[in-house]
């Protein structure tokens, strides 16, 4: 193993990483490094369990019971969403289509959309109907659209978290009504939503719709349930979710703009709360704590090497290792010169190696304490060489 010191404070940060490519649930194990070394005290958040997550740099910044399971409510319908979108991007079906609303959807309880049998609602509509006025109407509809029939559709939600390695969720419908054994986790629920923004960025901007109804149906209930939307300008999403079993639940997110970083993403996860108020102001107070408390440091561009060492047996000598997002790490404000990178890979490297190859990793110390252990991938494909071309570097590895 190799590994590299960076003396000075710059080449220090231009080496810490941030997971940005890598699926989500890869990039919440290493951080529970954080644990090992001091950090901000996160403020009293009256919620059964919370999450506050970086999503420019993947990092968690505070969490409560992180993987309690909890009924997720209406924020099941993000995993719902997530479906659709995918179905609208793999063009299996598209905006303007329109569905049919069945006796099903139309009985639904809940929060509703108000559509009913005798209508053909367009995909983009039923869309707003889910996401906005939290509708478990359309959302039955979308699930029959997508998935044929409910049942099907779910059995298609819980095949796609086991792909999202949400481990702890199980989904029993597509709307987050209250079921025995429906459950999901704050961890899981980060998981799921980052991948939604992160997969379907055409999409997204769904959530920042404060106000819609569908024409012809009652003006009730056409007001989104996230209070944030209409509170702070920076917050553009996602979802609210309330039943009495769950409580009042709200995957909060918002992006501001930061000198030499851009914009900087948050995302508050919190579950139990009270009441309508109290989840907004809950998920409001960690975000504003997430923003001052910590800073976000970029230090790669997208798609800029951290490390350019030799591999053997291939087309080419070397091979560039980073990642294909901008690299950011958050460390607490003002600690930006206490960072120190250790860079760890197999040595020697041998081709084959596939663009996004997980190879080697980066860790970064506050001090000499471990902060985040981010993985590396190839950032280009380096086919085997010829036979001649390998023989002539076995020999030069035996010689080493």
């Amino acid at each position: 193993m190799i590994s590299l010191f960076l003396a000075s404070r710059r080449k220090a940060l231009r080496a810490a990483l941030c997971l940005g490519a890598m699926t989500f649930a890869l990039c919440l194990s290493p951080l529970r490094a954080q644990a090992q070394v001091s950090a901000p005290e996160a403020p009293e958040i009256a919620a059964r369990a919370y999450l506050l997550l970086d999503v420019t740099a993947n990092q968690i910044l505070a969490s409560r019971d992180l993987d309690m399971p909890f009924e997720p409510a209406s924020l099941t319908k993000l995993m719902t969403a997530y479906l659709v979108f995918d179905a609208l991007k793999s063009k299996k079906i598209d905006m303007k289509q329109t569905f049919g609303v069945s006796e099903r959807a139309w009985k639904m309880s809940g929060s509703r959309m108000f559509i009913d049998p005798k209508m053909k609602v367009p995909v983009e509509d039923l869309i707003k109907g889910m996401i906005v006025q939290s509708g478990n109407d359309a959302t039955v509809a979308l699930a029959e659209g997508v998935g044929g029939t409910v049942e099907r559709f779910v059995q298609m939600m819980n095949d796609q978290a086991k792909v999202l390695g949400m481990k702890n969720t199980l989904y029993k419908n597509p709307e987050g009504l209250t079921e025995s054994g429906h459950i999901t986790t704050a961890r899981d629920l980060g998981t799921l939503a980052a991948r939604l923004m992160r997969d379907f960025p055409d999409h997204v901007g769904f959530y920042a719709i404060k106000k819609y109804r569908y024409p012809g149906t009652p003006a009730a209930n056409d007001s989104n349930r996230n209070l944030l939307l209409f509170k702070d300008p920076t917050v553009d999403g996602l979802k609210a979710g309330q039943t009495d079993a769950a409580g009042y639940c709200l995957v909060a997110t918002a992006k501001r703009d930061f000198p030499h970083i851009g914009p900087r993403r948050l995302m508050a996860i919190v579950m139990g709360t009270s009441s309508e108020v109290a989840r907004a102001n809950e998920a409001q107070k960690l975000l504003n704590w997430g923003y001052t408390a910590f800073e976000a440091v970029k230090l790669y561009e997208a798609g800029q090497p951290v490390s350019t060492p030799t591999i053997w047996k291939g087309k080419e000598s070397t091979v560039k290792l980073g990642r294909a997002d901008a690299l950011v790490v958050a460390v607490p404000t003002g600690t930006a010169a206490q960072i120190k990178t250790q860079l760890v890979r197999p040595d020697p490297l041998v081709a084959p190696v596939t663009k996004g190859q997980a190879i080697g990793s980066l860790k970064i110390f506050r001090g000499e304490q471990l902060w985040v252990d981010m993985p590396l991938q190839a950032l280009d494909t380096v086919e085997q060489a010829g036979v001649l071309g390998r023989a002539w570097d076995a020999v030069r590895l035996w010689i080493k």
